[in-house]
């Protein structure tokens, strides 16, 4: 099987990287890909700006399936034009794709489906702000919500006590000639679930939890994902499960429904509160570095369970498989990440961290002139480990992290630590 990932980052590196474990190994091409995805596949300098480009490429490599990573070629209507070609693609269609690319959508969808997620309000008007908060926080309660309405790659949302902060976000989202979501704050641990979906049936993949503050104990502004790990031992008997039944599979079934059915990997953000599982949101491909802990547990092949998907037909293969291991992922960020993202700067320690037992997965690398790597990003690398239990993954991540020389970087060191200790509780 030939298969084309499009993307750059750390999540199409954890996929190629799993797919490469396949048997028999599929021939693996990626586009634009990086240093890192460089090692497993052939990369092709094709931009994910470019439709055009991608669909030619394919076209030319006799491609059996596309696997489309970031969110923003979805949203652009990357996967309508390979499949206008003729050719398979796991990722939804530009319409479906505004579960992600439409906040508001995604809770008209909800409201027509019955799925339960947190109250909320879309604003477009400045002077209806204070009332909005109002509306979503009418005892005061804090802290407030605000998200930008349309992709902000995981850092449009602010999460504060600060009532004048997050009036100061939403002024600055509706400036720039966007809408704002105002919500009700969850109470709760949150929980990543990964759904792959081939437009009417839903096959869940293992629970995992992300970091979104920058600095260790949950200090600091969001970011795209500090870090992740997979399993959630406190997790309820039967989450999946119900997941699936009161989330996953209402959302396709809407969908499937309004005439946009959605091929692909729906990806449930959730908060287990204290009334129960809230949706978050709605993300509409795998998560990143959820993908890094997740994708490293699989113990079953990957690519004919995304290529059924694509093919509308996910009763053809058997359900996922699961190693018992945990896996802990940490992320390398550059220095003043997330606020701005220093480049350039040299990358070592690689071997040594890998000689700890841990893998490198890269996120934002590239290759300079001398064909030193350099950092090309915010979030630089993903440093991912195994181990029996999380303690034994997250001490082996933490101490390959430690192992990386990036000059100013930065990386949390409390991943996964409470619930290794057992303190995080539903």
């Amino acid at each position: 099987m030939k298969i084309l990932v499009l993307g750059a980052g750390g999540r199409e590196h954890a996929i190629i990287r799993r797919l490469a474990a396949d048997q028999p190994v599929p021939q693996l091409h990626a586009a634009p890909g990086n240093p890192g995805i460089a090692e497993l596949a052939t990369c092709h300098p094709v931009a994910l700006s470019d439709i055009d480009a991608q669909v030619a490429l394919a076209r030319d490599l006799q491609i059996d399936l596309v696997v489309i990573g970031p969110e923003a070629p979805l949203v652009a209507g990357a996967a309508d034009q390979l499949r206008e070609a003729g050719i398979a693609v796991f990722g939804p269609s530009a319409a479906a794709a505004r579960l992600e690319g439409s906040k508001s959508f995604a809770k008209d969808v909800m409201r027509a489906a019955g799925v339960p997620t947190a109250a909320a309000v879309t604003i477009t008007d400045p002077t209806a702000l204070e009332a909005g908060l109002e509306r979503v926080n009418p005892l005061g309660d804090v802290p407030f919500v605000v998200k930008a309405d349309g992709l902000a790659a995981g850092k449009g949302v602010v999460v504060t006590a600060d009532r004048e902060a997050a009036l100061t976000h939403a002024h600055s989202v509706l400036a720039a000639g966007g809408s704002v979501v105002l919500e009700e704050y969850l109470d709760g641990p949150e929980v990543s679930l990964f759904c792959v979906s081939d437009g009417e049936r839903v096959v869940p993949l293992a629970p995992a939890q992300d970091f979104k503050r920058a600095f260790d104990g949950d200090e600091g502004p969001n970011t795209g994902g500090m870090g992740a790990y997979s399993p959630l031992p406190w997790a309820p008997e039967g989450l999946v499960e119900e997941v699936v039944r009161t989330v996953a599979q209402p959302t396709i079934t809407e969908m499937a429904r309004r005439g946009t059915p959605f091929v692909g990997l729906l990806f449930c953000g959730l908060a287990l509160t204290s009334h129960g599982v809230r949706v978050i949101e709605f993300n509409a491909r795998f998560g990143d570095p959820e993908t890094q802990v997740v994708l490293e547990r699989l113990d079953s092949p990957l690519a004919p369970l995304l290529l059924a998907a694509a093919q509308g037909d996910l009763l053809a293969v058997p359900e996922p498989a699961w190693s018992a291991q945990a896996a802990v992922a940490v992320i390398i960020a550059s220095e003043g990440y997330p606020a701005t993202s220093r480049t350039g700067d040299e990358i070592t320690g690689i071997a040594d961290c890998e000689g700890l037992g841990c893998h490198v997965l890269h996120a934002g690398t590239a290759r300079d002139e001398q064909g030193r790597l350099v950092s090309a990003g915010g979030r630089v690398l993903a440093v991912l480990a195994r181990g029996e239990d999380l303690a034994q993954a997250r001490e082996r991540a933490r101490a390959g992290a430690e192992a990386i020389m990036l000059p100013g970087s930065h990386h949390r060191r409390d991943i996964a630590a409470r619930a290794a200790a057992g303190e995080v509780v539903p």
